[in-house]
């Protein structure tokens, strides 16, 4: 049942308790509610995503792998249809189903590895047991038997007498030992699946410490791309973007234009981002306010241009707030450097799509309907979003480092399987 009041948009701390003090189902019909009306979005989408897949793997029922992949898959489906134009929702989906894979084959590998240490002490068995006597008698052959090397055989001691006893004990331990590695993962014991359920959330847990620490870790290279005495254009800067220029402003002198939509149906008297204004005066970094509209007129004075991106496509091309794609078109008028902010969880494995251009915000934030009689033959759309070309972005700055668009094939195959690559969680399938 979807909440009762959602005419405001929820922290991630009260989301998170929300989703947590109701059942699994009733989380997920609440999370799609907020997604439907856009009052969770961008990054908390992510994080969100995390801690309800988290609740999937440990209260649904499921027997195997695979009954837990489906139910994690269908699961993001229905949230990634509830929020077509977060493209992050599946990212974080991929990625949980991913471990998923890779603790399943590393319970495998381990079954393997007991089933050949079972086969050799089932050959050392079979080779110093007697002989049977349905048969006429045969002479032994001129090469004498070897026994395996001891270090094959975890039971066998040097010292134990060779008794008709401990010969049978050796093919009893040898039997189940087998029985035991030959069974599969959907008919283990339930300790087994225990024991994934519980590698799989303490996966979960690290994926959500990463999205918690990615901005940070990307400020953290800060001084790195910003020197003293840099002009730095932040387009519409995200939270990411304002630890970025925190962190840099302890160590280098620079100046920041600020560039901020403009929007004649503001009421408020207080300056765009003044917080941020106020922290980065204080360490002595002069900010200049520009409205998005002017910025051409400053561009041949800019050293470099940062923006946060939404989410990173598997071409290089992003997906950014609305008007960040003309700052980067100017920047590479005038050979200036572009710079995009951006965790690795919001590497996106798949090819942009054309609509994204099309995704439309409320337009009454710029045109009062009261005027409705001037606005009969007026069609008004408020692009929210914006799609940039990988050959406008110079260097991809995530919490692993700085990175060319050369690089991101390899630390998408790092994070993503070619199973779950191909799967779109917006198909009717």
């Amino acid at each position: 049942m979807a909440p009762s009041q959602t005419t405001y948009s929820p922290s991630m701390e009260k989301l998170v308790k929300s989703l947590k003090g109701q059942t699994l189902e009733a989380s997920i019909e609440s999370f799609i509610y907020l997604l439907k009306r856009r009052q969770v979005k961008g990054d908390d989408c992510a994080d969100a995503t995390a801690h309800i897949l988290r609740q999937v793997v440990a209260k649904s029922k499921w027997s195997d792998v695979d009954q837990l992949l489906s139910r994690v898959q269908t699961v993001g489906s229905r949230l990634a249809k509830a929020a077509p134009h977060e493209p992050i929702i599946g990212n974080i989906v991929r990625r949980v189903m991913g471990l998923i894979r890779d603790e399943a084959s590393e319970d495998r590998n381990a079954d393997d590895f007991g089933s050949e240490a079972a086969s050799d002490i089932q050959s050392l068995a079979t080779a110093i047991a007697p002989p049977s006597h349905s048969g006429p008698p045969q002479r032994p052959g001129p090469v004498p038997f070897r026994p395996p090397p001891l270090t094959s055989v975890a039971s066998f001691h040097i010292a134990k007498p060779k008794s008709m006893f401990n010969l049978l004990s050796v093919v009893e331990t040898a039997e189940s030992t087998i029985t035991a590695a030959s069974t599969p993962l959907s008919q283990a014991a339930p300790t087994s699946i225990h024991a994934l359920r519980s590698e799989v959330l303490d996966g979960i847990e690290e994926i959500m410490d990463e999205i918690s620490q990615a901005d940070d870790q990307i400020a953290g290279f800060a001084d790195i791309q910003i020197f003293p005495g840099d002009y730095v254009l932040a387009y519409l800067p995200s939270r990411t973007v304002e630890r970025f220029l925190v962190k840099a402003a302890a160590k280098r002198k620079f100046t920041v234009f600020l560039v901020s939509l403009e929007n004649p149906n503001t009421t408020t008297g207080e300056a765009p981002y003044a917080a941020l204004r106020k922290k980065l005066s204080s360490s002595g970094v002069k900010t200049i306010s520009i409205a998005s509209n002017g910025l051409m007129a400053y561009m041949a004075r800019i050293n470099k241009v940062v923006f946060s991106a939404r989410v990173v496509y598997q071409n290089g091309g992003l997906l950014v707030d609305s008007g960040a794609s003309v700052a980067a078109q100017a920047a590479k008028a005038h050979s200036k450097p572009v710079i995009a902010l951006g965790g690795v969880y919001k590497f996106c494995p798949e090819d942009p799509s054309d609509e994204i251009a099309g995704e439309a915000g409320d337009s009454s934030t710029y045109v009062s309907y009261a005027e409705g009689l001037k606005l009969d033959s007026l069609e008004v759309e408020n692009t929210v979003a914006d799609y940039v070309p990988p050959e406008l972005v110079d260097v991809y700055l995530t919490n692993l480092g700085p990175q060319t668009r050369h690089h991101l094939a390899a630390i998408m195959a790092d994070h993503y399987k070619p199973e779950d690559v191909g799967f779109s969680f917006l198909s009717n399938e």
